[in-house]
């Protein structure tokens, strides 16, 4: 159960259970004991009929929140025998849309390395505040001491957790991009890429790509019933962002304001949004002070990565053993 160092990359191995992709899913990394069954309410069944159900794990409920539609919500759980606690806790909750059982293929989970787990994986989530949690308590992992040995291998653990829950839809446990976490709109900022919107109708919006996501701004504006003729593709997301608060407006005012930053799926999404209208935001947004589009940046950023790696793979940079 060893986590690998982050310098490195890792294979991750997703099995096909059903040989069909809305199918059971298993999913790991190269060399390492532990597994993540992922199965949807289709599939739930088949998950409960699986060994791993019938081992000591950790089991994840996932789905949107129905209280805000714009969030997800998850409950974390752990049992000796998962099988009939994940189905309880199923029956007992209606918003979950896929469940998660996290075991190991060799069966080497003690109680305490699984109520570690939860009370971690539970921490873990509440720190990061990508999901509303279900949990009624939250346990505290040093409440639940394990040896300091148990207690490394089961960081280790999580580690790998953290890497394969993203892959298989499940981002819980990845903290909040930085921007996401301040309530003030700094002309500068450290946390990554700055973008902005230059549009006929004065409309300013600010965004920051930060770990790979695309976070619009608190004060960027979005126009306002521009009269686009066609569809826009993200105006249900739009009318929804009005609804929770994130899009706001002055009486008299044309535009609305973005009260608080938001994460967007994409460029595009995020300048639909702003324009009322199917856009292109890989060349709507352009880098802060500069003609270079979001399109151009991404080919100049990857041009330099390839030129980097080039030299450090060059016989003169390789250390001679």
């Amino acid at each position: 159960m060893q986590a690998q160092s982050e310098g490195f990359g890792r294979t991750i191995q997703l099995f096909l259970v059903d040989g069909i992709p809305n199918g059971l899913i298993i999913a790991s990394i190269h060399g390492w004991t532990g597994s993540v069954v992922v199965a949807s309410q289709a599939t739930f069944d088949k998950l409960r009929a699986r060994p791993e159900a019938d081992r000591s794990g950790v089991y994840i409920l996932f789905g949107p929140d129905p209280d805000d539609p714009l969030s997800m919500r998850a409950y974390i759980g752990e049992a000796d025998y998962v099988k009939d606690r994940i189905n309880q806790s199923a029956e007992e909750r209606a918003f979950w849309e896929t469940a998660v059982i996290i075991s190991t293929s060799d069966e080497t989970l003690t109680k305490g390395d699984i109520r570690y787990l939860e009370a971690r994986l539970i921490e873990l989530a509440s720190e990061a505040g990508r999901v509303k949690l279900d949990n009624g308590q939250s346990p505290k992992p040093d409440r639940r001491p394990l040896p300091e040995a148990g207690r490394a291998n089961m960081e280790a653990f999580l580690a790998n957790l953290r890497v394969i829950l993203p892959v298989v839809g499940l981002d819980l446990l990845k903290p909040r991009p930085r921007a996401i976490s301040t309530t003030e709109r700094p002309a500068k900022t450290d946390t990554g890429q700055k973008f902005e919107i230059r549009h006929k109708s004065n409309v300013q919006a600010t965004a920051i790509e930060e770990d790979g996501e695309f976070v619009v701004l608190a004060g960027s504006q979005a126009l306002k019933n521009a009269g686009y003729v066609g569809a826009n593709s993200y105006g249900e997301l739009k009318n929804e962002l009005i609804a929770q608060g994130v899009l706001t407006t002055i009486d008299g005012a044309g535009v609305y304001t973005f009260a608080r930053p938001y994460v967007f799926r994409s460029p595009s999404a995020a300048s639909a949004v702003i324009l009322d209208r199917n856009s292109n935001g890989r060349r709507e947004w352009k880098v802060v002070n500069s003609d270079l589009t979001y399109h151009e940046w991404q080919e100049q950023k990857t041009t330099q990565e390839d030129a980097a790696e080039r030299l450090m793979l060059s016989p003169e940079n390789q250390s001679v053993i």
